[in-house]
């Protein structure tokens, strides 16, 4: 039988970009499929590997932006495409890559204007305000395919075969998305990113720049999260803000707030829903299952683990998937 090293050198960074405490190096998440698992580091690289052979079968390591605390965004597949966003201080584009080459088949620069230049021409606080976090998503609309993306100050629809932009949303006094786009009920709904971020429940059906007439409501308080990413639940959204663990349910087609009460504690990882449950994890390390439920916070269990989570979990048939800052762990009954 063939043995291989559990230790495989893809890139050779001689200078890494700068990471925030609240990112790291691995913050964007491998995604996989039968044979091939493929990895992200942002600017520094992106790779393909066979999870067999444990062979290379491309890498990228030409797809260049100034992340500035550290790259965040996840790629996904769709297709015969490897799609993600670059939104550096610098540089900012979504691009796809043709999943069994490596090579780009469409790379679309963001659009927005971003009215950040001072008096020399340059952008204020060094591009700061122009950098996003937050991973693509795939919607079906209509029967076709769309691909949604936010970046700073600004939140998109593209084409996924081609990249060419359909619409968009510009909303400039918040920036750095973090959060993933979610999509039901005819809705698009994005949070907003880092400064008292809001969030938007956009109807996508539009074209070009559609900020005065396709918002169909904005929620603009405490509690909507910069960090952790939505999740929606029948007829409801569910929110955890950053600071303070306040969970919030909202109706998703007006906005309406139904409920808001705290379960303690700061969240970077995002909460994920299961048997209509939701599971939230804090940077202390305390996890917390509450119902998904309209009517109230209902705790099922509290639970802690050493050093806290700051990634989001992932679940394997029956089991949980935890990363904390020093151990993985599998969690099944």
């Amino acid at each position: 039988m063939a043995r291989f090293s559990t230790k495989k050198k893809l890139f050779d960074i001689k200078s890494p970009q700068f990471a925030h405490k609240f990112n790291s190096y691995a913050s964007p998440t491998p995604v996989i499929e039968k044979g091939r698992v493929y990895l992200s580091w942002g600017s520094p690289g992106t790779a393909c590997i066979d999870t067999k052979t444990f062979k290379t079968i491309w890498t990228r390591p030409d797809l260049k932006c100034d992340h500035f605390r550290g790259a965040g965004s996840s790629p996904i597949l769709w297709k015969n495409l490897l799609i993600n966003n670059h939104d550096g201080a610098d540089t900012q584009y979504v691009f796809a890559l043709n999943k069994l080459t490596g090579k780009t088949v469409w790379k679309s620069s963001r659009s927005v204007d971003f009215m950040d230049l001072d008096p020399n021409g340059k952008p204020k606080r060094d591009g700061d305000m122009r950098k996003g976090y937050s991973t693509p998503h795939i919607i079906q609309l209509n029967g076709n395919p769309v691909l949604i993306s936010s970046g700073a100050m600004a939140h998109y629809a593209y084409k996924p075969s081609d990249g060419r932009e359909l619409w968009k949303v510009v909303e400039r006094k918040q920036h750095s998305a973090s959060t993933r786009p979610i999509f039901g009920h005819g809705l698009c709904f994005f949070p907003t990113g880092f400064g008292k971020g809001q969030l938007l429940a956009i109807d996508p059906l539009g074209e070009n720049d559609i900020t005065q007439t396709n918002i169909k409501w904005r929620l603009n308080r405490s509690g909507v999260p910069e960090k952790p990413s939505l999740l929606l639940i029948k007829n409801h959204l569910y929110l955890i803000d950053d600071q303070g663990g306040l969970v919030t349910c909202v109706e998703a087609m007006s906005g309406k707030e139904v409920w808001s009460e705290r379960i303690g504690g700061n969240y970077s990882a995002s909460p994920i829903t299961a048997q209509g449950n939701i599971y939230a994890f804090n940077e202390s390390g305390k996890s917390t299952v509450f119902a998904a439920s309209p009517d109230g916070l209902k705790k099922l269990a509290e639970n802690n683990l050493d050093s806290g989570f700051m990634a989001s979990p992932a679940v394997h048939q029956n089991a949980l998937i935890l990363r904390t800052k020093t151990h993985i762990y599998r969690v099944e009954n």
